[in-house]
């Protein structure tokens, strides 16, 4: 494995990604800044056939592993964690000799179809979104890395294209931070 090369890997796993507005203005608003590795699961490996060696070197080659995508079921969609099953093994990603990820940071942006306010102990929900995020935030600790706050589109669905402009243009001011915290680290 060489070194990682810095920049942000975002792997976005949805698997209607056609018919989602939401995810694809949040991932169109991503895609246009520099630093950014763009990567669907579901495009790439539509038969969920996963190349465990290019996708490690792919974690391997940056600083910032994005995860981006609609919470389906109070998870991630399946490719998402088959690609965290196969991928983030022992001894690669923790355990002996499994430090390939230590240091590096784990963001998540996802979608909801829910309103912010279903999300709590007395929604509908019965549960917070960073409670449903925890394996993810475990998952970060477990290798070493660096826990970064999530960015949430609650109740993705019902928004109008104006107010999908206004969360795209927020992700991608997220992402710029995260790029330029990155970089600031770099020069440190």
């Amino acid at each position: 494995m060489t070194p990682a090369t810095a920049g942000a890997l975002l792997t976005l796993a949805h698997p209607a990604l056609e018919r989602s507005r939401a995810n694809r203005a949040l991932a169109k608003a991503a895609k246009a800044l520099s630093g950014v590795t763009f990567h669907d699961l579901y495009e790439t490996y539509p038969d969920f056939s996963i190349d465990i060696e290019a996708e490690q070197q792919k974690l391997v080659d940056h600083d910032i592993i994005a995860l981006q995508f609609p919470l389906f079921w109070y998870s991630p969609p399946a490719l998402m964690k088959e690609w965290l099953d196969l991928v983030w093994l022992h001894g690669f990603a923790y355990g002996l000799g499994g430090d390939a990820l230590a240091g590096k940071r784990l963001f998540v942006a996802c979608t909801t179809g829910g309103p912010a306010q279903a999300y709590h102990a007395k929604g509908y929900n019965r549960f917070t979104l960073d409670e449903f995020l925890r394996p993810l935030e475990q998952t970060a600790y477990l290798c070493g890395m660096v826990w970064e706050t999530p960015f949430v589109v609650h109740g993705a669905a019902m928004k109008d294209d104006e107010q999908l402009k206004a969360e795209a243009l927020r992700y991608q001011a997220r992402m710029s931070a995260l790029l330029a915290a990155d970089h600031a680290a770099e020069g440190a």
